[in-house]
């Protein structure tokens, strides 16, 4: 079966602004300018995500409002497993918070991919966005409103590439067209929706 989807990022909100951990502990809003700019950027996200296109969202306030402004009256069905990295020891904290922590700085040093202090492996996380994104596959057509880490997951695995290669700007993401025959995806091709520095 053909599938087309769209994955983009929610938009900023203040965690994001002040460059903190903001995983699935934290449950923020948008921040003023997150909201300004998803408004800015919903003519062209309607365009990219086709009418009939199935909608869901991580059922985190800032993904839940995001996919409400980029997608005004039409329906958005929540999916658990598309909520954050819990950042455990690390969550809600920025690095100048945390440069003097022996344990942040192993885990920096490990490329942050390490297992987080009190939080969520990385392989677990991993796992649970991609056997996620799996599961939506039964759709020709959805978009997905998540996080970066989420879309980092699904991307790496989907490619083999490495997990930070696909790391993207709030409002941005990839657009994916793919093969996929019950058992496996057999044909791939993706683009980036947006230059990294749109917003």
């Amino acid at each position: 079966m053909h599938v087309s989807c769209v994955l983009i990022r929610h938009g900023k909100t203040t965690g994001n602004e002040q460059k903190r951990y903001i995983g699935n502990r934290t449950d923020e809003s948008l921040s003023e300018t997150g909201v300004r700019e998803s408004e800015t950027v919903r003519a062209q996200m309607v365009r990219l995500v086709p009418q009939d296109a199935v909608l869901f969202s991580s059922p985190m306030k800032r993904c839940m409002e995001t996919a409400g402004i980029l997608f005004p009256d039409r329906q958005v069905l929540s999916d658990i497993a598309f909520t954050e990295i819990d950042f455990g020891d690390f969550e809600g904290k920025n690095f100048q918070e945390l440069k003097d922590d022996p344990a942040y700085r192993a885990w920096v040093e490990s490329g942050c991919m390490a297992d987080i202090p009190h939080g969520e492996s990385v392989d677990a996380f991993r796992k649970r966005s991609y056997e996620g994104f799996l599961n939506l596959l039964e759709y020709p057509c959805f978009a997905l409103v998540c996080h970066g880490g989420n879309i980092m997951s699904i991307m790496s695995e989907l490619t083999g590439s490495e997990y930070h290669t696909f790391h993207v700007n709030n409002l941005n993401g990839y657009r994916l067209e793919l093969e996929n025959d019950g058992k496996r995806i057999t044909d791939l091709s993706y683009d980036c929706l947006f230059s990294r520095d749109h917003t």
